[in-house]
Parts: C-alpha cells; sequence; structure tokens
C-alpha cells in the first residue's frame, strides 16, 4: 500500500488515526526524527490539546524547519485539529508562542457567553462563494455532512481574509461565531475537525486528500435543510462493561446500579448479560450513534496495568468505530501488580494510545473536589484532573456525576444549594439537594452537585457526564432540573444520562434543557429502540441531529 508519514508529538489519540488511514488504503510510516521529515512525500500532524505545547514540542524537537521545508517543497501537507491551529501566526491560548506562520492570522477563543466552551461536537464545514454553497467539494468535503470538533479556539471567519491570498475555505457556526473549519492552497490541507472520528464522511475526506483530489464536483447541490449549519444535538450510546460469574467481559445495565438479575431462583441472580463489548460498539456506530463511551465497573484487580481487558477492547473497537470513544473506571494513580507506582496520567496515556480520545473519571474527582474545598478552593495541580488537562487539554477529561436527591422541607435545613422541586418530596417536602456519591452510588458524601462541577471546571474538567441515581433504570425520561441546575453552574459541556425510555425523551430533554448531548443505555441495549429511531424522531420534532452516512 502507498504511505503516509505522520509525526506525533504524543498528541492524544493517534491510534484512530492510523485505522482510518490504513481503512482507505494507505500505511503509515512514523516521523522519529527531524530527518524522517526530508523522506515524506505526505505528511500529517495531528494533535489535541493546547497550542503552546504542541509549538513548543514541536520547536524543542527541531521540527519547525523541517515541515516548513515540506511545505516550500510542494508536498502534501496535513494538520488536524492543533496540528492545523500551529499552522497559522499564533493563538490566544498562548500569545507568546509562535506559530508556524503559513497563514498570518491568530486564533481567538470562542465566546462562552452563548454556548459552552469547549466547542465539542459534529458541525460543517461548507465551502462557499459569498454566502452561497458551491456545488465543488474540496477534498471530499460534503455540505451536507456533519464532522467532529473539539476546541476551545477557533480562527474567526472573516470573509475574503483568507480568500484574498488564494486559500479555499470551509466553515462552520458555533452559537453566533462563525469560523473557519477547514483551509486549503496549493500543497496544504488543514482541518480543525478530526476527520478520523467523523465516521464515514471523516473518512472521505482523508482518502480524498492521500489520494489528491482536492477539488471534485457534487453529485448535486443538497438542499438548504441539509446544510443547516450549527452544532448537533450529540446522541451517545453507554456500555457498562465489567466480567461476569464466568469472566467474561459483558455488556450489562442496573437499575439503581445494581447489575444483577433479580429472579434468583430461574437465574441465580447472574450478571445480567446484554452482549459483547465490542460487536455492540461496532452496532451502535452503524446505527449513527454519535458517540460510545465505555464504563468499566470492574476493577481488575489482579490484573496487570499494562494487560487491562479494556485496552483491548479499544483497540478493537478503534479499527471498525470512527466516532469518539470515551473510557472510564480505573483512571486513577495505582500500585501494579509488582508494585510499581503508576500515575493517572500514565494510565490514562494508555487508554489514549488503544484508542481513547477522552477518559472519564468518577469517584476520585469527588475527593478531588472535597480536597480543593479544603484549600479553600485552590488548585494542588496534582490531581488526574489537572494531570491530565495539562497533557492532552481539558476536552480530554470528563467527569461522571453520580447525585441522589435529598429533600428537604425548607432551604434553611441544609449548607447545600437547594431548588424548589417540581414534584413533592416522600413527606412532602417542596425543595431538595442533590447529593454526590462515589463507588457505584454506594457510598454518599457531604458534597452537592454544584459544589463538584464547579471545583471540577476549576480544576480543567472538559466535560460532565450527568448521571442520577433516582433516575437510572427507570425508563422515565432524563432528570429536566438536575440538568437545568448544573447548566447554570458552569461553562463547559453536559451530557444528560439517566433515565431515558424512549426517543421522547431525548427530544425532552433537548427542548426543556440546554444540555449539550443526551445518552442512553438500557433502551439501546434491550432492542427497545435503536439509535437511528431517536435520530429519525428529534429530526421530525426539528432539531439538527447528524445522519449516517455509508461507509466508502
Amino acid at each position: 500500500m502507498p504511505t503516509v508519514h505522520l509525526l506525533d508529538y504524543v498528541a492524544g489519540n493517534v491510534r484512530s488515526l492510523v485505522n482510518a488511514i490504513e481503512k482507505v488504503g494507505y500505511t503509515v510510516e512514523w516521523v522519529k526524527s527531524p530527518a524522517d521529515v526530508h523522506k515524506a512525500e505526505k505528511l500529517i500532524i495531528p494533535g489535541v490539546g493546547h497550542f503552546g505545547h504542541c509549538m513548543s514540542q514541536l520547536r524543542t524537537a527541531g521540527y519547525v524547519e523541517p515541515i516548513q521545508q515540506h511545505i516550500r517543497e510542494g508536498k502534501p501537507f496535513m494538520g488536524i485539529c492543533v496540528g492545523m491551529q500551529v499552522v497559522f501566526e499564533g493563538s490566544e491560548e498562548d500569545p507568546e508562542v509562535r506559530g508556524l506562520g503559513v497563514i498570518p492570522v491568530k486564533l481567538k477563543k470562542f465566546k462562552d457567553t452563548d454556548k459552552s466552551v469547549p466547542h465539542i461536537g459534529w458541525n460543517s464545514a461548507n465551502t462557499s462563494a459569498k454566502g452561497e454553497v458551491t456545488n465543488e467539494s474540496l477534498y471530499g468535503l460534503k455540505p451536507s455532512s456533519k464532522y467532529y470538533y473539539v476546541h476551545s479556539y477557533a480562527v474567526p471567519y472573516r470573509e475574503g481574509e483568507l480568500e484574498k491570498n488564494g486559500w479555499s475555505v470551509a466553515t462552520a457556526r458555533y452559537g453566533r461565531e462563525e469560523f473557519v473549519g477547514a483551509v486549503a492552497k496549493d500543497n496544504v490541507f488543514v482541518t480543525q475537525f478530526h476527520p478520523e472520528k467523523s465516521g464515514a464522511a471523516g473518512l472521505a475526506v482523508l482518502k480524498a486528500f492521500l489520494d489528491g483530489k482536492r477539488v471534485q464536483p457534487l453529485s448535486e447541490k443538497p438542499s438548504a435543510a441539509a446544510t443547516k449549519e450549527g452544532l448537533t444535538r450529540r446522541v451517545i450510546a453507554c456500555l457498562d462493561v465489567r466480567t461476569n460469574d464466568q469472566g467474561d467481559l459483558v455488556v450489562t445495565k442496573g437499575d439503581q446500579y445494581d447489575v444483577r438479575e433479580k429472579d434468583g431462583i430461574s437465574t441465580g441472580g447472574a450478571v445480567r448479560n446484554l452482549g459483547k463489548p465490542v460487536d455492540m460498539a461496532r452496532k451502535y456506530y452503524e446505527q449513527g450513534a454519535d458517540e460510545v463511551t465505555f464504563l468499566n465497573i470492574t476493577s481488575f484487580r489482579n490484573c496487570p496495568v499494562a494487560d487491562t481487558p479494556m485496552l483491548e477492547i479499544l483497540r478493537r473497537t478503534s479499527e471498525s468505530v470512527f466516532v469518539p470513544l470515551t473510557i472510564g473506571g480505573g483512571i486513577r494513580d495505582t500500585v501494579d501488580t509488582d508494585g510499581t507506582k503508576i500515575s493517572a496520567l500514565d494510565i490514562a496515556s494508555m487508554y489514549f494510545k488503544s484508542g481513547a480520545d477522552k477518559v472519564s473519571i468518577g469517584s476520585d474527582a469527588v475527593i478531588a473536589a472535597e480536597e480543593y474545598y479544603a484549600r479553600d478552593k485552590q488548585c494542588s495541580g496534582t490531581t488526574p484532573i489537572e494531570t491530565i488537562s495539562a497533557a492532552y487539554g481539558n476536552q480530554a477529561i470528563v467527569i461522571s456525576v453520580d447525585p441522589r436527591r435529598v429533600y428537604v422541607s425548607s432551604p434553611s435545613e441544609t449548607s447545600h444549594h437547594t431548588i424548589k422541586a417540581s414534584e413533592p418530596g416522600p413527606n412532602g417536602e417542596d425543595y431538595c439537594w442533590y447529593q454526590c456519591t462515589i463507588k457505584g452510588g454506594r457510598e454518599a458524601r457531604d458534597l452537592d452537585v454544584r459544589q463538584l462541577v464547579t471545583a471540577v471546571e476549576a480544576m480543567g474538567a472538559g466535560e460532565i457526564l450527568l448521571n442520577c441515581i433516582d433516575k437510572d433504570g427507570t425508563n422515565s425520561g432524563f432528570d429536566l432540573e438536575l440538568i437545568n441546575d448544573v447548566k447554570a453552574a458552569i461553562k463547559i459541556p453536559v451530557i444528560a444520562s439517566s433515565g431515558a425510555g424512549n426517543p421522547g425523551h431525548f427530544a425532552e430533554v433537548f427542548q426543556k434543557t440546554r444540555t449539550d448531548a443526551a445518552l442512553g443505555a438500557g433502551m439501546f441495549h434491550r432492542g427497545d429502540y435503536s439509535v437511528k429511531q431517536v435520530k429519525d424522531y428529534l429530526q421530525d420534532k426539528g432539531l439538527l441531529v447528524r445522519q449516517f452516512e455509508e461507509a466508502i
């Protein structure tokens, strides 16, 4: 197979990019030194995280001049996400650090007054001329397709600014801001989105670049509805993974976190087995899931860290599932079976190298938040949230929150933040607060959900996975009051979880809250409804969603 050179400066999940490149018919050779850049015919620089960190890594390792020379020689060059950002002059993220300067424009941070930051999810990359969608495809980009973005900084789009210097531009909108999603000129093509995580549409972009097909005619001009810009409503499939009593890894689901069958006579109270993790993840991808989340609810205590079964699940899943993968469970400082101390950052790095895009932290985030308040709201710089965020960016950190309602007659009965409940409590109470729990909901802590989410946001978390113990397994819909309360407290995105039982619950949570995404589990695992049925329902209700596209 033809080859493409990939320069990895420890940029997060590159396994998915390698898998995507191989999927479209190419093989990867790694750039291991500056001298290797000169050997490359096609060069790709991926990236997640911090602009300044990326440029510093490239500059310290001696890559800046060879990359610039590669571009000057007219050889094909592609940058992805932060790999795109370094092509520009600089960024507000680190004003003192110079980019490669190929394009004399600087990146700005998104305004968070009207939207969540980071910008996470599926959005457009529309090529246009004077506001009109063109009839041509730039490197496989289609105005009817959506692509996966995850970033806090972007190049603001100003009509004509880049075009007057010969650049072709694809744009997207987030809130009231229009920004550059991709830009190309001669041998250079860079994307703010991740083509390797953008399903079939992203694979088509990668293939077009590697095949050298810069401009292609569209088969037909898409409708206005198909080219509607803006962030889509994310639908996420979640798989709780654990070992059953026979030692096999299975996807399971419980009621209020109890995953054993209730009929002890016929089943012996066995762990509920709903299927194999890799097969089910692939099924949900093919149904159109925007992300897949694995939550490891077994500790694998007697297993060496390097052989953790979830690593193999990620490796196998990322070979055929080209949407973002999140892994939760066991992301903490630990001691290996041979006595070696291993940091949470090391474990997260292993997951990223195996195919994860984000890691989810649960109980340890509650403990870190308690310590944060004990230090009078001061960060220590040593928690897993802070160390992983510093290395890979806040978009790589999801905090899984497991609160339950505690009813009170009056806000004066508790020091915690309360809300007026829409329905009275068991003894007629009019108010409640949301108490955080750890250890899968088995242990309650003296910390409310607002305290937790504001603390982890300050520590560098990029997203909240908001569960609700009271709703889990009920199929009665999401806790809308909880979601609205958390959204009012923070700027980072929130994923609504727990309680989804039918497509109407997804429509309700998107229409009645400002949640950024919604997650389903049991209703998908049991086959009550498919991801596609949920998305079709949302689309019928006028909500913007990404529809699955057939693979190339």
